[in-house]
Parts: C-alpha cells; sequence; structure tokens
C-alpha cells in the first residue's frame, strides 16, 4: 500500500499544473457548499439565539391578537390564579437610527418579574458614569428614568457609543428619543451575540415608545409540568375572546419551516457546480491515465495487478481530493462570510428579521463538505480507475485504443443520456410535495443533457469543417478533427463547460421571467398615485402601527382625491398550528380591481369581502390545501374563533408565505386595532404628483413616515428582487469558473500529450501564428459546440426552475418570458472562455522548440 502511496504522489508531483487544475476544480466545488451552508447556519443561528434569549425558562405563553392582550389580564394570572412565575412582555420590531438604522427588538419587561425567566438584568455593566460595583445605579436609572433602555455592551462599541448616550428609536411612524443608561455583557460569547440586537426596557418605558398604553404583545409562563394541565383549564377560564395560550414555539423550527425551501435551492445551486468540478475530475485523472498507459502497460508486464493499477489512480485522486478539499473548506469559510449578508438580507427582507454578527462554521458543515469533496474526486475516478485496469498490456502502449474505445461507447453514452433525460421528466412529474425529488429529476436532466455532449460534439464539428477550412485553411481543417480525435477527453471539458453555461440560461430566464412576472403584477396591483408608510417597510414586518390620525391629515392635502387606508398585522389560525401565523391585510377598498385570480367564485368579489368573506394569496392557498372544495379560514379574533368564506385565491408576489385579504369594516368589527399601517393616495386630474408629494411631506411633519411615489415604490419593490437573486450571481459566476479550469486543463493535456504531434508540424513548416490559431480555433469550436449544447438544457432547466421547483417551493405562478439577450449573452460567456482559456496553452505553443518535442526520451 505504501508502494503505491509513493508511486501516486510521484505522479502528482511530476504533473504539478495537472494537479493544480484538480485541486481548484475540488476546492471551488466544496467552497461553494461550504459557502452556503455557512451563510444559512449563520442566519438561522443568529434568529434561534435572538429568538431564544428572549424566550429564556418560558414554557407557555398567553398571546393575543393584533392589538396585544390588556394589563389587567396579567394582573389576573399572576394575582387572582396565583401564578407567580408569569411576567409581562412587549415584544416588538423596531429601528435605531444611530445603529446604522438595523432592527432591533424592543423588549419591554417587568423588573420584578423578570427573574425566573432571563438572566439580562444580571448582566448589567456599571455605566460610564457612576462606580456602583453591581451596576445598581444603572438599574435604578433603567427603571425610574424617562426613555431608559439597555443595550449590549457589544453593539454599543461597534457604533461608538457608551452608557448615556442617546438612541433615536423609529417605531411605526413614531421617532422617538431614548437614553442608553448601561450596557449588557453576558459572561459567554453565544450570550453576547443572543442579546446583539436587544433593546431592554421596563415595560411602561416600552409602552411609551410603541404609544400602546395597556396593552402587552404576551404573557409569558412558567408551568411545572406536573400541574400544567390544571394550570392551562384555569388561564383558559379568565382568557378574553381573542387571547390564546400554549406551549412556546421553536424560534429555530419557526425559521425552518419558513426558509427551507429558499436554503434547499441555495443548496442546489452549489451542488451544480460540484457537478462541473466532478466533469473536471473525471477529465483531469482520464487524462493521467491516457498519459501514462505505456507506463502501466509496462507495470503491468512487470506483474503489477489489476487491484494495484486500481488503488494507484483512486490513491492519486483520494491525495489531490482530499488537498481540494481542504482548500475547499477554507475557501468555503472565506466565501461564507460574504455570502452570509446576501442571505441574511434575503431572509430579513422576505421572512424574518436577522442582524448576522458573528460566522458560525458547524463541525457538521465542515465534515460534510469534506466527504463531499472526497467522495467526488475518488468518485469521478472509478471509470478512468476502471479502464486502466481492463487494457491488456500490449493495448495499453496503443493511444488509439484509448479513442478508438470512446467511440465504440459513444452510443451507449447516448443511450444513457436519453435514459437519464427520461428519468428526470418522470421524477418531475411524480405527485409529491417533496422538493427533493423535484431536485433530483432536475438534476437528471441537466447530466442527462450533458452526456449527449460526445455525439453532439462530432455531429457539430463535422458540420462546420469545410466553413473552418475555407476561412482558416489547411489549420481550420486541423483543428475540428483534432478535437474530434481527442474525444474522450474534450468531449468532458465541453460537457462541464456545458453544463455551467446551461446553469447561467436557466437562472437567468428563471430571473428576468420571474422579474417580468413580478412587473407585470405591480401593473395590475399598484392602484395608487402616491404610497405613505413607515420608512424600510419590507414584506416580513407585517405588524408596524401607524397613528390612524394620519388619515385625516392626508384627506386635508391639497391635490388629494381619494385616500386609501390599510392595516396589516398578523392573525391566528388554529386550524394551523404547526405553521407560522397568518399575514392580515385589511383593506378599507379595493385600490387593484384589475389584479389577477387564480379561481374567484363570485363576480363581486370587493362586495362580498365587505359582508365577511376574505381572499387569500396563492402561496397561502397553496401552504394550506385551499381550493374551491375547501374554501373555509378559520381565525382567531377579538370576537372569539371566527369562520370566514374564501370567495377567491389571488395571484401575489409579496411574500411566499402568503397572506389573506379583509375589508376594512369587518375587520375593524373583528378586532380592536384603530391602528393603519399604509396609505395609498389618488390625486385629482389636473394636479401635479411632485408638488402633491411635497405637500403631504410637509403636512406629515413630526412623523417618521415615508413618502413615495407610484413609480419610486416599484423601484424599492425591484432594489429588494435584486438583493434576494443576489447571491445567485456569486454562485452562476463560481461555477462558470469551475468550467473554465476544465476548458484550460483540457488544452493543455491535449498540448502535453501532442507535444510530439506538434513538433512534427513545426519540422514540416508550420508557423508558430499557425499553432497560435490552431490551439484557439480548437477552443473555440469547443466553446461554441457548449454555447449551443447549453442553450435546450438551459431552457429545459429554466422550464423546471418555473413551473415545478418554484411552485413546490413558494407556490407561486410565474409566467415564461423568453429573453433572447439571456441566450446571446450566454452563448458569447462559452465562447469567450473557451478562447480566454486557450491563451495561456497558444503562448506555450508559439515558444514550443521544435527538437525538444521531437526528442521521444
Amino acid at each position: 500500500m505504501w508502494v503505491i502511496l509513493r508511486l501516486a504522489e510521484r505522479n502528482i508531483s511530476r504533473r504539478f499544473l495537472q494537479s493544480l487544475l484538480f485541486v481548484l476544480g475540488v476546492a471551488l466545488g466544496v467552497a461553494m457548499i461550504v459557502a452556503i451552508d455557512v451563510a444559512n447556519g449563520s442566519a438561522r443561528r443568529a434568529f434561534s439565539l435572538s429568538a431564544d434569549s428572549v424566550t429564556g425558562n418560558t414554557t407557555h405563553q398567553i398571546i393575543g391578537g393584533p392589538s396585544g392582550l390588556p394589563t389587567e389580564l396579567y394582573r389576573t394570572v399572576r394575582v387572582d390564579l396565583g401564578i407567580r412565575e408569569s411576567a409581562p412582555v412587549i415584544d416588538e420590531m423596531v429601528r435605531a437610527l444611530e445603529f446604522d438604522n438595523q432592527s432591533m427588538r424592543l423588549f419591554g419587561v417587568d423588573t420584578f418579574a423578570e427573574a425566573p425567566f432571563r438572566g439580562y438584568l444580571q448582566a448589567v455593566q456599571v455605566d460610564s458614569e457612576n462606580t456602583s460595583p453591581d451596576g445598581f445605579n444603572a438599574l435604578n436609572r433603567f427603571l425610574t428614568g424617562d426613555g431608559a433602555v439597555l443595550v449590549s455592551r457589544t453593539i454599543a462599541e461597534r457604533h461608538g457609543l457608551d452608557a448615556g448616550d442617546e438612541l433615536t428609536i423609529r417605531a411605526g411612524s413614531r421617532a422617538v428619543t431614548v437614553q442608553i443608561v448601561g450596557l449588557l455583557q453576558p459572561n459567554d460569547a453565544v450570550s453576547q451575540q443572543a442579546i446583539d440586537d436587544l433593546l431592554l426596557a421596563d415595560i411602561a418605558t416600552a409602552q411609551e415608545i410603541l404609544g400602546i398604553a395597556g396593552r402587552l404583545t404576551r404573557i409569558d409562563l412558567i408551568l411545572p409540568e406536573a400541574t400544567a394541565d390544571e394550570r392551562l383549564a384555569q388561564i383558559e377560564a379568565v382568557l378574553p375572546a381573542g387571547a390564546l395560550v400554549g406551549p412556546v414555539a421553536d424560534g429555530a423550527d419557526t425559521l425552518g419551516q419558513m426558509t427551507e425551501a429558499f436554503e434547499l435551492n441555495l443548496q442546489a445551486l452549489s451542488l451544480l457546480a460540484l457537478v462541473v468540478g466532478a466533469f473536471l475530475i473525471y477529465n483531469t485523472v482520464m487524462f493521467s491515465v491516457v498519459q501514462r498507459r505505456p507506463l502501466i502497460g509496462i507495470m503491468r508486464s512487470l506483474g503489477f495487478t489489476q487491484r494495484q493499477i486500481f488503488g494507484l489512480i483512486l490513491s492519486e485522486a483520494f491525495l489531490l481530493g482530499l488537498v481540494g478539499t481542504l482548500l475547499g473548506l477554507g475557501l468555503g469559510v472565506i466565501f461564507g462570510r460574504g455570502a452570509v449578508n446576501l442571505v441574511a438580507q434575503t431572509i430579513s427582507d422576505l421572512y424574518f428579521t436577522v442582524n448576522v454578527q458573528q460566522v458560525n462554521v458547524p463541525t457538521f458543515t465542515l465534515v460534510k463538505g469534506a466527504f463531499v469533496g472526497v467522495f467526488a474526486s475518488v468518485g469521478a475516478a472509478l471509470l478512468p480507475a476502471w479502464n486502466a485496469t481492463r487494457t491488456p498490456p500490449v493495448g495499453a502502449m496503443r493511444r488509439s485504443d484509448q479513442e478508438q474505445s470512446a467511440r465504440v461507447l459513444m452510443p451507449y453514452i447516448t443511450a444513457a443520456a436519453l435514459l437519464s433525460v427520461i428519468v428526470g421528466v418522470v421524477l418531475l412529474n411524480l405527485p409529491t410535495p417533496r422538493i427533493e425529488v423535484s431536485f433530483a429529476g432536475l438534476f437528471a436532466i441537466v447530466v442527462g443533457g450533458a452526456f449527449f455532449t460526445p455525439l453532439v460534439l462530432v455531429l457539430v464539428l463535422q458540420a462546420v469543417t469545410p466553413l473552418t477550412g475555407a476561412l482558416f485553411g489547411v489549420v481550420g481543417r486541423m483543428a475540428p478533427r483534432a478535437v474530434i480525435r481527442s474525444l474522450s477527453r474534450t468531449s468532458i471539458a465541453v460537457a462541464a463547460l456545458t453544463v455551467a453555461i446551461s446553469v447561467i440560461v436557466g437562472v437567468s430566464v428563471m430571473i428576468a421571467s420571474f422579474r417580468n412576472t413580478v412587473d407585470d403584477w405591480l401593473t395590475t396591483t399598484l392602484g395608487g398615485d402616491i404610497f405613505i408608510s413607515p420608512p424600510l417597510l419590507t414584506s416580513n414586518q407585517t405588524t408596524v402601527s401607524v397613528d390612524p390620525a394620519v388619515r385625516d391629515i392626508l384627506a386635508e392635502v391639497e391635490g388629494v382625491l381619494e385616500i386609501s387606508a390599510a392595516r396589516s398585522t398578523v392573525a391566528i389560525a388554529p386550524d394551523f398550528p404547526d405553521m407560522p401565523p397568518v399575514n392580515l391585510q385589511a383593506v378599507e377598498s379595493d385600490i387593484a380591481p384589475d389584479r389577477g385570480f387564480v379561481w374567484r367564485d363570485v363576480d363581486d368579489y370587493w362586495a362580498a369581502m365587505q359582508a365577511g368573506a376574505v381572499m387569500v394569496s396563492e402561496p397561502f392557498a397553496f401552504r394550506r390545501g385551499i381550493d374551491r372544495d375547501n374554501n373555509r379560514l378559520t381565525l382567531v379574533t377579538d370576537r372569539g374563533v371566527q369562520t370566514f368564506d374564501v370567495v377567491g385565491v389571488f395571484y401575489d408576489y409579496t411574500t411566499d408565505q402568503g397572506r389573506v385579504l379583509m375589508a376594512e369594516n369587518v375587520y375593524r368589527d373583528l378586532y380592536d386595532d384603530l391602528f393603519i399601517t399604509s396609505v395609498a393616495l389618488f390625486i385629482t386630474p389636473d394636479a401635479e404628483l411632485d408638488r402633491v408629494i411635497e405637500n403631504v411631506r410637509a403636512a406629515l411633519v413630526g412623523y417618521d413616515l415615508s413618502v413615495q411615489s407610484n413609480r419610486d415604490l416599484r423601484v424599492g419593490v425591484f432594489d429588494v428582487f435584486d438583493n434576494a437573486f443576489a447571491i445567485t450571481v456569486a454562485l452562476r459566476l463560481l461555477a462558470t469558473l469551475v468550467a473554465f479550469i476544465g476548458i484550460l486543463s483540457a488544452l493543455l493535456s491535449l498540448q502535453l500529450e501532442n507535444t510530439r504531434q506538434y513538433g512534427v508540424l513545426r519540422a514540416n513548416g508550420m508557423t508558430p501564428r499557425q499553432l497560435w490559431d490552431f490551439t484557439l480555433i480548437q477552443t473555440g469550436l469547443m466553446g461554441l459546440v457548449a454555447g449551443l449544447l447549453a442553450i435546450p438544457i438551459g431552457l429545459a432547466l429554466s422550464l423546471v426552475l418555473l413551473f415545478v421547483i418554484n411552485v413546490r417551493s413558494f407556490g407561486w405562478t410565474m409566467d415564461f418570458y423568453w429573453v433572447p439577450r439571456e441566450f446571446i449573452e450566454a452563448f458569447m460567456v462559452a465562447v469567450v472562455a473557451s478562447l480566454v482559456a486557450g491563451v495561456y496553452p497558444g503562448i506555450r505553443m508559439m515558444r514550443l522548440v521544435t527538437a525538444r518535442a521531437l526528442r521521444s526520451e
């Protein structure tokens, strides 16, 4: 065994450039997998720590509707029922101006009830102005001072603030100034990270900041398991209508439910890069085998067994794969640090607010990356290793046997390609909601398409040979034949580039189709001229409160013809206890009469809604199984549990969690909530839009609100859209880089192998310029075939992403848009990448020394 490892090590060192390309292919594939895992895991851990930090030792919670709970309920639970381990809580998201407008969790607590639940107050550090050894002065000011808050020392130092400094808090339409009276610094790093986005306030202070005097977000409970059922029954007996009591939801599980499809899509895209890398590995190992066929023949003649030859090839692949994997793990952590901000921003825009201040690299991620890298390296080397063992010693001396074998195998490879595509189509049509099955079908189609490469390569190059001959003369006729003559390796390099370019085509067309679909949807949905909402409002911030007086102020603005206010909040759907709360939007009027519907049961849906029915968005119906036959939805309201008829399912791309649309008059009857969230304005026909916007802003001085035109709001929507897909751009570029390395590897391999042949050509009068042309024509033709083959594969990929993966992941219906620019750009990338990859080999060819090339030993 040690002899074989020693031989493998010597061969690697003699072929350093080939080995380096092998290592880079593995490293980039592993790096993408690790980077996505690190980014997803860090965002998930940050949210989980934040959620768990405010949960503490809580076992159960009492929660209310949009308006929360009355403070009197806390007195009833604690005093009348005698549940001493209970604590009132205010828990809302706000933004801190001095913290770069970062989203912060405003957490209001009763200091005297907190001890059994959370240990925040034990971590208060002495502020900069007092000398109390236990932070007593800070706690005293926390209880008695106006607008007093505590923040973590970490975030305060990050932004150059200290105890005694002021913060400007944006809460809905309110901008409130508070003072940092102390700093929180837990003893361990995990707890420090968990409270990094926390603004801790006394409960009265929090109520004042939010303008919700006399209301609570929830009541936390610690109920011993032995008496929990009895206590729950007592609590339920005193709960007001619209309030519920139940066990604490796991924060990580909640985020996991909402982001599972998003994360899985990123992971699948990263795995495609490894597929490209596997082609590169195969090509490198196969060339290593071909290059040493005479040596392998001699070794077989001297008594080496087939098992030893097999072990030698796999040992090389293992050693190089191990080096590439280790490099990929390091690169993955580095890439992950960059990707985490993109992933966190997308999650914050679409799901939950996540502040990631620390990148976590789980051991499992490294183990998974190592396993995948080494497994891919050894797995891709199995066929070349097996091929090396099955060739008899005499045949091993002949290079022609290998290419003859490749041509003989072409019909079987083509049949395997067809079978793979058929399997993929079958998997995609299976009646299962499992997205993993869909991705398996997608991979089968992509890999099957790549397996058509040998056949397409031969057919296309045979067809273009007369053209290249007419354009470039004898060199133009030789180049296509040279590519076909080395089919066993050129086809693999072209296949790798084909997969990478097909990913670019597929994802680009999918994104363009999604973007155009959203653009069309906005045209029918944004019915107002001007929109007013809290600043930096995103689809995940469903409950943001704006003073209803804003509506009355806007009614007096010159140039305003019509006003339509909306209230966005969350509600509980008791029929779906394991799913996140329902995004509920109550609208004063229907400002989108031209909206599109999946289906609807009534013509005048707005009249039906004013009479008590609701409509739901397509993703909401998809996730909860609502259709024409199952068209009722139960919600918990302040008047008790109510059941609503669903009269329609409308197209909506606001959030993939879906939302429920309710008429405002119904909402106000059922919920004790007077706040609004946003306002749409329609201006008079003779009014000037910019002048009305100026008037609106002047009228709203003192309110922290964003005033946008229809056009500006559309721009903001597409900014969020572009952020959501920014990570895919990086992944596509890395996949192309891996394929570029594959082309470069194939060219260098061919050059090393055919050095003597090129020497003969030089000796017979071929000029260095002709050798340069010879090399670039080969690379250009390989890129041409890759680009042509990538178009149908990429088109199939985009169709699967749009109409299968997207629907099963998010429940959205999207239209396919034929975007010629995306196909042309991808084709040009294939050709240009191939030509660039040929520059270095071409330069080497021009510098070829004829005498040295002709030397056989």
